[in-house]
């Protein structure tokens, strides 16, 4: 295996683990949106979903990998093309972004209920 390919191979490897990463965590804020509960554990993972949002929003809605993997020699610059099923690859923002919307509406009604409860309790 060349150089170039190896570290393409490489850079796909650890998009794949880091989308997994983001996913899981994604999963977790919404998890716990539904189940009302708001803690550090929400707060650090909607900070990595957060942060990620933000990486790919400055960079155009591109992921910032693909210039790399176009220097590495893959002529489309996908680093989802092999570790990501086909049709996940081609469609993350359209699964994430409602995604994000709903967890915000989730953890907003949680807050807003929260806040509720203890202004009548006051």
């Amino acid at each position: 295996m060349s150089g170039h390919r190896f570290l393409l191979t490489a850079v796909k490897i650890v998009h794949t683990l880091a989308w997994f990463t983001i996913a899981a965590c994604m999963v977790y804020v919404l998890y716990a949106g539904v189940r009302g509960r708001t803690d550090r554990k929400v707060g650090l993972a909607a900070g990595v979903v957060t942060a990620e949002t933000l990486v790919f929003a400055a960079n155009g809605f591109h992921c910032p990998l693909t210039a790399v993997a176009k220097d590495l020699g893959d002529a489309t610059g996908s680093v989802t093309d092999i570790y990501l099923p086909k049709w996940i690859a081609r469609n993350l923002p359209a699964i994430h972004v409602p995604l994000i919307l709903l967890a915000v509406f989730l953890h907003w009604r949680n807050h807003r209920s929260k806040t509720e409860v203890a202004v009548h309790a006051a």
